[in-house]
């Protein structure tokens, strides 16, 4: 084998589908890669030409995987501003609408050749590893560790029979982890606990979304207007994703807040009846498809409002605070590392969120 390490890190999604799973193993793969001692590999799902319709935005469909690798590195250098030398390979996925997730064919280890097979990260080990048959991850590679992204049980919870179901998927997911991962690093304590774990924020943002932070931060200094727009939330638009409690709040509290207007940006399975929701509501609540959060239609809003407790650690929450912005979220486990930053506000229930907006949206914080 060669003298440097081999770090093959599979995960469940990519680009173009703007998914946490998706994007941090992708940034993960890059900076890992900048230290020439280490040879990296990302390995991500290669789609149907059917099922790439149903996940990717915008209609972008891909005939080759040479097509999708292209289109990964172009937006990846266009955020980074150099050329990484990580590699990407594929493994046969298919879409599953009913558990709204990309599952892997066959044996995905297969991707890797034996003479590179050192260390392997899974990105949501559990998911990689439902449907796992073929050789062992821990046979096959020195070391295995899993990243945890996902709070599946509080998803399944959501759905008919839900705790019965997350009863039994606690047990599947543990039981795989301990068989296929020598080490696991959850990203919070909202995940559910796995054998020889520990809790360790592992993400980081875009040097982009920090850029944007200074110029505000600057434009604050020197006296300007440096937000001119007020509240937004972005997400892929499907109920478990925030929108549900976020539309639910707007809709009680209609009279206490008066005047607030918000922008949904996002697109999902539930995209039409999110907007038919927010139709409804006598507050101003605006819908748009989905945008690249570092695009500069979001770089003016002063609000980031994430009422979300199904997420881990949210990738936009931690990308909204780069950018300077106020950001309102529950107080759950999933937003305990943000609690540090002084422009991130927390709130136990909906008074405390209504307490929230008379006191504190109107003004700016420390950056």
């Amino acid at each position: 084998m060669d003298e440097k390490s081999h770090i093959s890190i599979f995960t469940t999604a990519s680009l173009p589908w703007m998914t946490g799973t998706a994007v941090n193993p992708l940034f993960r793969a890059v900076y890992l890669a900048k230290n020439e001692e280490r040879k990296v590999t990302l390995v991500i799902p290669w789609l149907s030409l059917k099922d790439q319709e149903a996940v990717y935005p915008n209609k972008i469909t891909f005939k080759l995987p040479s097509e999708q690798e292209k289109y990964i590195r172009q937006w990846l250098e266009e955020r980074i501003g150099f050329v990484s030398s990580f590699s990407i390979r594929f493994y046969p996925g298919r879409f599953s609408r009913q558990k709204r997730s990309i599952l892997g064919i066959g044996d995905i280890t297969a991707v890797i050749p034996d003479e590179e097979a050192d260390i392997a990260v899974l990105e949501e080990p559990e998911h990689l590893t439902w449907y796992h048959h073929g050789k062992r991850w821990k046979t096959k590679f020195r070391l295995v560790v899993g990243i945890i992204h996902t709070n599946y049980l509080e998803y399944v919870k959501r759905e008919k029979n839900g705790r019965w179901q997350a009863f039994f998927l606690k047990y599947i997911n543990s039981w795989v982890v301990n068989i296929y991962c020598h080490k696991v690093i959850r990203l919070s304590a909202a995940t559910q606990d796995m054998p020889r774990s520990i809790i360790c924020n592992v993400h980081g943002v875009n040097p982009k979304f920090l850029e944007i932070g200074k110029e505000k931060h600057e434009q604050q200094k020197n006296g300007k207007q440096a937000f001119s727009k007020g509240a937004y939330y972005i997400g892929k638009m499907v109920w478990s994703k925030g929108y549900k409690e976020l539309l639910k709040l707007l809709s009680d509290h209609q009279e206490d807040l008066t005047g607030l207007e918000v922008d949904l940006y996002g697109s999902g399975e539930d995209s039409t009846e999110v907007q038919e929701t927010a139709k409804n509501l006598q507050l101003e609540v605006r819908v748009h498809p989905g945008h690249d959060h570092a695009d500069p239609i979001f770089h003016d809003y002063k609000v980031f409002l994430n009422p979300s407790t199904t997420d881990v650690v949210c990738t936009t929450t931690a990308e909204a605070l780069a950018m300077g912005k106020i950001v309102v979220c529950a107080n759950h486990p999933s937003n305990d590392f943000f609690k540090q930053f002084p422009n991130c506000l927390t709130y136990d229930d909906d008074k405390g969120l209504l307490k929230l907006h008379k006191r504190h949206w109107p003004r700016s914080l420390p950056l």
